[in-house]
């Protein structure tokens, strides 16, 4: 099978977060299983998801792991002009469909190498990591990477292959998302004495949450590597409040901080709760039983800092040709490879500006200079004759 072919059968299969893609991890592990490849499943907690580790070549340390996820983004709601989960060509260089670029061809651009990694005996073992719930807080990886390092010798080198333009990738941003609970008195609309709004508390939390990112601006926190420099924070969903006159007893906020390398999130969340701890103190002189609560919707997905990279960065270059190494603000699973101790780089094919978009697509001669990069990968770590 051609990665064309593959692009198909695997955008075929709706794994959207919220799904399980057993089905497709199943149909992975059969094209595997022609060609005598050991593999192994590494499931989530309630077993309607897995993630899929296997290996290509012998035992032996100093292999290269190519990590993508298997889960795409929902298309509720969205205008898609063709079926999402049926590949389309229309004839304008480009394949339409959910996961092309976000990150479906990564993966069958590797599944199409494989008879011919096969053939090669290899010197040093290529890994495929196939991932669950990325989209959702990079989920799967951890315990997947955690059976890698327990069970196999000690890889050279990840590459993740989030859509990079085939671009080497260093650095990208940590991210936490946080949902934030106000609770204060319900009490009339005309008896404002009487109550403490949660939404009027919550809204002046929102605005603070803004001006932090000013302040590390001010502060000169800022790595220009990046196309937004500065740490972000975000509030992207708000609700509170029970009808027009009544002071509203609970608001809450969803909200996310993306936090460069060189910055803790720790220290940012620091920032937000003492500011928090204030508010709560004016709203207790009046309502005791009032509070503000935040908790991690997610585990931090750690950044990826640009460290400790040279070799892989060098065999990137060696597989795609020079091109200057970048960093991007969108979070992954290469920092989570790189806290493992693995040193790590992104690059795979497709644009992010189409990742989660309506008639997402790739670019047909992306999905080439992808499966021109596994082969340059075969031919390097093969057998010297």
């Amino acid at each position: 099978m051609t990665a064309a072919q593959f692009l198909e059968k695997l955008v075929g299969f709706p794994t959207v977060s919220r799904d399980s893609n057993l089905d497709l991890i199943a149909f992975i592990e059969a094209w595997l299983d022609e060609y005598g490849v050991e593999h192994w499943r590494v499931d989530s907690d309630d077993g309607t998801k897995a993630n899929l580790l296997a290996r290509i070549g012998p035992a032996v340390e100093g292999g290269v792991v190519l990590s993508g996820h298997t889960d795409v983004v929902p298309v509720d709601g969205q205008p898609w002009s063709t079926d999402p989960f049926t590949l389309t060509d229309k004839g304008d260089g480009r394949l339409y469909g959910r996961g092309t670029c976000d990150m479906k061809a990564f993966i069958a651009c590797a599944l199409a190498e494989v008879p011919r990694w096969v053939e090669l005996e290899l010197e040093k073992p290529i890994y495929l990591a196939f991932s669950y719930d990325e989209e959702v807080g990079c989920i799967g990886a951890p315990r997947l990477i955690e059976r890698l390092m327990a069970d196999h010798p000690r890889p050279a080198a990840v590459f993740v292959g989030e859509p990079t333009l085939m671009a080497p990738v260093v650095a990208h941003k940590g991210a936490t998302n946080l949902r934030t609970t106000v609770t204060g008195r319900a009490s009339h609309s005309s008896q404002v004495n009487q109550g403490v709004s949660a939404i009027h508390v919550a809204a002046r939390l929102v605005t603070f949450i803004e001006d932090v990112m000013a302040d590390l601006k001010a502060e000169g926190r800022v790595d220009e590597a990046f196309n937004v420099v500065h740490s972000s924070l975000h509030v992207g969903k708000i609700s509170g409040g029970t009808a027009i006159n009544i002071m509203a007893r609970e608001c809450s906020f969803d909200w996310e901080i993306r936090h460069l390398p060189s910055d803790r999130f720790e220290d940012l969340i620091g920032r937000v709760e003492a500011h928090a701890e204030q508010l709560q103190a004016g709203m207790r002189e009046r309502a005791p039983e009032a509070g503000i609560h935040t908790e991690r919707l997610n585990t931090t997905v750690p950044a990826l800092a640009d460290d400790n990279n040279a070799e892989v960065l060098t065999l990137c270059r060696e597989l795609v040709g020079e091109a200057p190494a970048g960093a991007v603000a969108y979070a992954t699973e290469a920092g989570q490879f790189q806290r493992a101790g693995l040193p790590t780089v992104i690059c795979g094919p497709g644009s992010i500006s189409q990742a989660h978009q309506p008639d997402e697509y790739l670019e047909i001669e992306q999905l080439e200079a992808g499966s021109a990069f596994m082969r340059a990968l075969g031919k390097r770590l093969k057998k010297e004759a």
